[in-house]
């Protein structure tokens, strides 16, 4: 009984912590940058977008407020939340693949499948460019969701033979290299400026983004959450083998097929509108795991993805400000906080065994 209590306490505390720290993660985000805004200014702003507008367009706001509004709506709040979407999808991603090959260093990026992604991506930027001066972000999310089903395909294909977690860790890093020189192979023939554009997407940025992007994966995403969540039951008794899975009437066929969808949709999703980011998927779910000390499907699913919104958004902030004006890569930034991460979790598994 105490224990129960212990643990009901333990994740009300972690939830409100980040449920905290989204909060804070958003208006540090918006207040930060070249322009400093005041809390005050960006709680007004937000919460009464209508009146300052009407106020704006009949020439009564000051200009410092309409310096502030077009900031906040037009740069900052757009970018944060594309950031905390995007990064929820790939924690969540990453806690699927984990789920599935029971691995804790899967995740899209490791397994190649983000480098898939990309991959398709420049395939169908460079060959409508000529056609199309703008490719619709239908065309775009499906290009990318058919890289990563053919990257999760191939890694499907080696983790039924090969059972070591460090040969399957490389035979990913070897699938990433080889969709890497296809798309570097392809960027030879492209115009100058999609050299440009893709280059720059490649290296993952959240700065791109328009209100029509944040509410296009908005509409992916939330739904594959949803999906997520109530799938919750079957994923803690598949994680207890498939035999078990069996015995309590999952159709682990069919759900297997759904883990790869849900996976593959997500990390389709964050490469298509952000480029392929690095590690957000294999260190955060286990830093919920850590935090919540317990691994079921019913507290990771939601802890996972509030905390990979947290994650990308500080890391989105440490990109933008830490040498400004010039800004770094998100991606750089995820790579420099969550390698360290996955070297800890191999040396301590490898540990592990030996003992």
């Amino acid at each position: 009984m105490m224990n129960t209590r212990k643990n009901a306490l333990r994740y009300g505390a972690v939830f409100a912590a980040l449920a905290v720290l989204f909060v804070l993660a958003v208006i540090w985000n918006i207040n930060t940058g070249s322009v400093d805004i005041s809390v005050r200014e960006i709680w007004q702003i937000i919460f009464r977008r209508g009146e300052i507008q009407r106020q704006i367009d009949s020439g009564a706001a000051e200009t410092a407020v309409v310096s502030a509004f077009n900031i906040i709506w037009k740069i900052r709040l757009k970018r944060v939340l594309l950031a905390a979407v995007l990064g929820g999808a790939l924690s969540l991603s990453g806690f699927l693949l984990q789920t599935f090959f029971r691995n804790p260093i899967a995740g899209p990026f490791v397994l190649g499948i983000s480098s898939g992604a990309k991959m398709f991506l420049a395939i169908v930027t460079i060959a409508l460019s000529s056609w199309m001066p703008t490719i619709p972000v239908a065309v775009t999310v499906t290009a990318a969701f058919l890289g990563s089903m053919l990257s999760m395909l191939f890694a499907l294909a080696f983790s039924g033979r090969i059972k070591s977690m460090s040969t399957l860790l490389v035979i990913g890093i070897m699938i990433s290299y080889i969709c890497s020189a296809v798309t570097d192979f392809l960027i030879n023939f492209a115009k100058d400026a999609d050299i440009v554009n893709l280059t720059h997407w490649s290296m993952g940025s959240f700065s791109g983004g328009t209100w029509r992007d944040v509410g296009i994966s908005a509409l992916i995403v939330l739904p594959a959450l949803f999906c997520v969540f109530l799938l919750s039951k079957p994923i803690s008794a598949y994680a207890l083998g498939e035999g078990y899975a069996q015995s309590l009437g999952v159709n682990v066929k069919r759900f297997r097929i759904l883990l790869i969808l849900l996976s593959s949709i997500l990390s389709a999703c964050v490469t298509a509108f952000a480029g392929p980011i690095s590690f957000v998927g294999i260190a955060v779910p286990h830093i919920c795991r850590i935090l919540l000390r317990s691994s079921k499907p019913i507290l990771m699913i939601p802890a996972s993805f509030l905390c990979g919104a947290v994650f990308c958004m500080i890391c989105d902030l440490i990109a933008r400000t830490v040498f400004s004006p010039t800004e770094l890569s998100v991606g750089t930034v995820t790579s420099a906080i969550g390698a360290p991460i996955v070297i800890w979790l191999m040396v301590s598994r490898r540990r592990a065994q030996t003992e």
